[in-house]
């Protein structure tokens, strides 16, 4: 976790906009993966990739800013 403070807030946001919602058309891929997840269609290994993929930069994102809210000063 402590390489996770060290890194910036902004590449991380940067890095979560443009991977975690690449291709932006027809809709972004993340919410493509998160509807067929509740759907109960996330089965082919391609896929379950993808939402690891195009996850992970929120994933890190949510912990970093987490972190940031609860770290005293």
């Amino acid at each position: 976790m402590t390489y996770l403070d060290k890194f910036p807030t902004a590449t991380l946001l940067v890095i979560a906009l443009t991977l975690g919602l690449a291709p932006f058309v027809p809709e972004p891929h993340i919410w493509e993966k998160i509807k067929m997840l509740l759907a109960g269609t996330l089965t082919r290994p391609v896929d379950i990739f993808d939402l690891l993929f195009h996850g992970i930069p929120w994933i890190l994102l949510a912990l970093k800013l987490t972190r940031q809210a609860t770290r005293p000063n």
